[in-house]
């Protein structure tokens, strides 16, 4: 088993996630400078789950925001999922196993479960690679991550309510009035699907569409571990975490 350099300099952070007996999920699209400059550092969203039978743990972490399919994992990044076990939700007792992975190419990566356990391979086909005793699966690679966001009519009427915040009639949180006429033409720009004459299109969107954010992709990293290396005893509650690092060089 190759010994486990020491975490470099963090590039960001993913936000925290709660797992208990149900899966859980943070999002954090877009992050601080440093992470941007390498959108493979750049987390965007980090999962949690058991496998029905409480056996496996199911760690996710994804990361390259609106992936082009350019992308590729390489030497330059650490990720890390932060494990603690406790007895309870609010123990201040706990026992941290931190999961982490590097890469030397797409198709050559290694992983390691704390001092526990520890796998290297080619993670990128779909049963990815697996460790010597079973209790370690990886897969890393390309990934679908739609969503609906309608970002052209946000922004419009966003822009909408500056230029006109002088006219425009509020209520008493400063809202505007969605009663017509304004409200019509606030409620058609949210709803718009062919872009009206005279208004821009918002990068990532293009054309007409309204939900602009269905074709993006991400780069995912995906562990799954047994629920042994991770549990201390009768700590059975986890929490969860996730980094990435500029990798020790």
């Amino acid at each position: 088993m190759k010994k486990l350099a020491f975490l470099g300099g963090a590039f960001g952070l993913g936000v925290g996630a709660l797992l208990v007996a149900h899966s859980t999920q943070a999002a954090d699209h877009l992050d601080s400078p440093g992470a941007i400059a390498n959108p493979m550092a750049d987390i965007t969203d980090v999962f949690a789950w058991n496998t029905s039978d409480k056996a496996k743990v199911n760690l996710a972490m994804d990361v390259s925001p609106g992936d082009p399919g350019t992308r590729h994992f390489d030497n330059t990044v650490q990720y890390a999922f932060h494990v603690s076990s406790t007895s309870a939700i609010d123990s201040q007792t706990r026992t941290v196993t931190n999961v982490i992975c590097t890469f030397a190419s797409d198709t050559d990566a290694q992983c390691w479960v704390g001092d526990k356990d520890y796998v290297h391979g080619d993670p990128s086909s779909e049963s990815g690679m697996t460790s010597a005793d079973g209790k370690v699966k990886v897969f890393a690679g390309r990934r679908a991550d739609p969503f609906f966001f309608n970002l052209n009519g946000f922004k419009d009427v966003a822009t909408y309510v500056a230029t006109n915040s002088g006219s425009l009639t509020t209520d008493a949180a400063g809202c505007p009035n969605l009663g017509p006429p304004q409200g019509q033409a606030l409620r058609a720009m949210l709803s718009e699907g062919p872009r009206g004459s005279g208004s821009a299109n918002h990068a990532p969107c293009s054309g007409s569409s309204s939900n602009c954010f269905e074709d993006l992709n991400v780069m995912s990293l995906v562990v799954q571990v047994d629920a042994t290396l991770l549990n201390e005893g009768t700590n059975k509650v986890l929490a969860v975490w996730g980094s990435t690092h500029a990798a020790p060089q």
